[in-house]
């Protein structure tokens, strides 16, 4: 593969090839700028149109995103628009077995069966799941439709398996969820930390910040168990114990405070917690037993992060993606409060969203206790105030906290009784696949919304044809909280639909009122008129190269890169700091499995691989799962690289390639998750109890040779 090309921002349509194009029977080209619909980056690109299909893209040199560079999956995105393989028409199960149907009797269908089993059964008995990688319009547009159609707060998105912790930590201890600072900002750093993170397979762009701030001189500590590609262009590596972010955490502070470091003026003015915090880390002056980090490590970290007159946390799903996530979030954020690293540039906290548009489901409301701009659906004004805005009855709207997605998939068949996805693949993406399957099996009626046939469409009664980012109109917003455009290029495939589109038809249908949209611009609008810290957010505002990071409260308003300038977000003005306990993962190797897992992303894949693996190259690379095994295991077993073997859980088995390396010390193993009967084949459903995120990246397993296997 071409590598370098991607790297030094090469397009994937040379010159040569366009002038070939010019002299065809279609020669009208066309440069359609647009946001990569991938990481949650938010990557500015030009898709190249020519007789009306897309074939091929050219980073956006303008771009103060990502200045004319993109990555592989970037590089790559058009190939699967045009693929044989989409979805074109809606699908209904008839005797067992999907049929095309019409537009009007898969609406008809919806419509009806949603209405019968809400008024048989309440607004409990229905659960709606939005999508990451769709348009901030199609979110808002399916939340609105749940709670306005069936009063229902049972609305979610796949940001509770990625950052519901991000979402519940950063607000615990910020006041807000989000992102503090730009990924620009890291040019601005004395010390960046990079903590559970793998930015330069999972975010090369943002990780393409961080090498220009190493070329400036900034040094870069990574803290991960294993030894990825983001370690090992680090200036430092530390390595611990998978897991035990939160001790580790605490002896760091503890060092901090022992010998006089914290940021004392900066800790009374704007902050309240300490003392909670600083009883608690006392238990942690030496915690090697537990993270496995040696003293003086600890010490000399310490040091460095708290004597940085400018420090950055950066971390993604190695933070998050555990039944202690919430909690190790907030570690991260009494790391910050404890020294000032808070409200200025080159500090803060900052997640790196995996998906391109985490950061928005969020934002437009598709939560079970928020509405958009998280205004909590259980303060009595603000529920009063949407009534207002989508013209229901006064004291309709529910006050109770809904279901998320994973208590919706645990729930299903009692007591809800159908589900609505948009975009999403539960049977690869959710843990414990084996447990999705029987749940999904469990509803009287389901739908999935898609732009391609996927694993979990299997469990639909109806499956509709949606539009991809090529095809529609809208915007993604980014981690560093960046509303950038969507601009279509091409029409759909056959009789595929805007997504926004398709659910203002359902509701039409039930003679719902405020879903008369024409355009996206019209559901923007639609969500602008009610949401405080978006409002000043236009699609005219957004036509500008740099985009618009929100809050950003009036038209004339120019947006805010950095958080909790001054203040916190929270409704004291103050940051948070709190006292929390190391708790081990809700499952531990043992003699029966005595291997544990970790899971995380490849450069090359995205997701559940419903796109990336239509583009060529990125197949070819990486085409099927493998498991990383420490070099003294492999030898133990009698395992040679690239051996298939057999990995179990307590949920699941499967088999996969063996790929043999130090990167993951003994006893500990590594998958990626894009894979089909792969790595959530064995993951643990067991939550965290203030996200409800599933620990999708600790679990304990057994590995076997398979007789015969080559």
């Amino acid at each position: 593969m071409k590598i370098l090309s991607f790297l030094r921002g090469e397009g994937s349509v040379k010159e040569k090839e366009i002038a070939t194009m010019a002299k065809t029977s279609e020669p009208i080209i066309k440069y359609v700028p647009t946001t990569c619909p991938y990481c949650g980056v938010g990557c500015s690109l030009y898709l190249v149109v020519n007789g009306g299909k897309v074939v091929g893209v050219e980073p956006d040199k303008r771009s103060p995103i990502n200045e004319g560079k993109l990555c592989p999956k970037g590089m790559t995105c058009w190939e699967p628009v045009h693929s044989p393989d989409r979805l074109t028409k809606p699908k209904i199960k008839k005797n067992g077995k999907f049929v095309d149907a019409t537009w009007d009797e898969a609406i008809d269908l919806i419509a009806k069966k949603f209405k019968e089993i809400s008024d048989k059964n309440g607004p409990k008995a229905l659960g709606f799941q939005s999508s990451c990688r769709t348009v901030n319009e199609d979110c808002y547009a399916l939340q609105k439709f749940a709670r306005v159609g069936f009063l229902t707060n049972n609305v979610d998105n796949c940001a509770r398996i990625c950052h519901g912790p991000s979402v519940a930590g950063l607000s615990l201890s910020f006041g807000s969820g989000a992102a503090t600072n730009p990924f620009e900002d890291v040019l601005n750093s004395d010390l960046i930390v990079m903590w559970g993170s793998n930015a330069f397979e999972a975010h090369p762009l943002a990780a393409r910040r961080v090498i220009q701030a190493k070329k400036k001189g900034i040094p870069v500590i990574v803290l991960d168990p294993r030894y990825s590609a983001t370690a090992r262009l680090g200036d430092e590596w530390i390595r611990f114990n998978p897991s035990t972010h939160i001790a580790l955490a605490n002896s760091i502070m503890y060092w901090i405070i022992k010998e006089g470091l914290e940021n004392k003026a900066f800790i009374a003015e704007r902050t309240k917690g300490f003392d909670d915090l600083k009883k608690t880390v006392e238990k942690y002056a030496d915690a090697e037993e537990i993270h496995g980090v040696p003293l003086e490590k600890v010490k000399d970290f310490a040091r460095k992060y708290a004597k940085a007159k400018n420090a950055v946390i950066i971390y993604c799903l190695g933070i998050t993606e555990l039944t202690t996530g919430t909690d190790n979030v907030r570690s991260m954020g009494n790391l910050a409060l404890l020294t000032g690293n808070v409200g200025r540039p080159g500090v803060g906290v900052n997640p790196l969203r995996g998906q391109n548009n985490v950061q928005g489901a969020c934002d437009m409301g598709a939560y079970p206790n928020v509405y958009s701009g998280y205004q909590s659906c259980l303060v009595p004004e603000n529920s009063a105030k949407m009534e207002k805005a989508w013209g229901l009855k006064e004291g309709s709207l529910p006050n109770w906290y809904g279901s998320t997605l994973t208590e919706q998939i645990n729930e299903a068949g009692n007591p809800i009784k159908a589900m609505y996805f948009m975009g999403l693949n539960p049977v690869v993406s959710y843990p414990d696949s084996n447990h999705v399957m029987r749940q999904l099996e469990k509803l009287d009626f389901c739908v999935m919304q898609d732009i391609f046939w996927n694993e979990s469409c299997e469990y639909a009664d109806v499956v509709l044809p949606g539009t991809c980012f090529a095809e529609k109109d809208g915007t993604f917003t980014s981690g560093e909280r960046r509303v950038n455009r969507v601009r279509k290029a091409v029409d759909g495939p056959g009789e595929a639909k805007y997504d926004w589109e398709i659910i203002a038809m359902i509701a039409k249908k039930m003679g719902l009122k405020g879903f008369d949209w024409k355009s996206a611009k019209d559901v923007w609008d639609d969500m602008r008129a009610c949401t405080p810290n978006m409002f000043g957010v236009t699609y005219e505002k957004m036509e500008k190269p740099e985009s618009v990071h929100w809050p950003c409260p009036a038209i004339d308003h120019p947006g805010t890169p950095i958080l909790h300038v001054g203040k916190f977000s929270s409704a004291d003005g103050k940051g948070t700091m709190f006292g929390l306990e190391y708790r081990p993962p809700a499952e531990v190797a043992d003699a029966e499995y005595p291997f544990t897992l970790m899971t995380g992303r490849l450069i090359f894949h995205y997701h559940t691989r419903t796109q990336t693996d239509r583009a060529k190259e990125l197949h070819y690379e990486v085409p099927e799962s493998y498991i990383q095994i420490n070099t003294l295991d492999a030898k133990k077993l009698g395992i040679k690289e690239n051996e298939k073997i057999k990995v179990s859980s307590r949920r699941g088995q499967i088999e996969t390639r063996a790929r043999i390396s130090d990167d993951v010390p003994p006893g500990v193993t590594y998958m990626t998750m894009h894979f089909h009967k792969g790595a959530n084949t064995l993951t643990n459903t067991a939550l965290d109890p203030l996200s409800k995120m599933p620990e999708l990246k600790h679990c304990a397993v057994k590995i076997e040779k398979i007789a015969g296997a080559a």
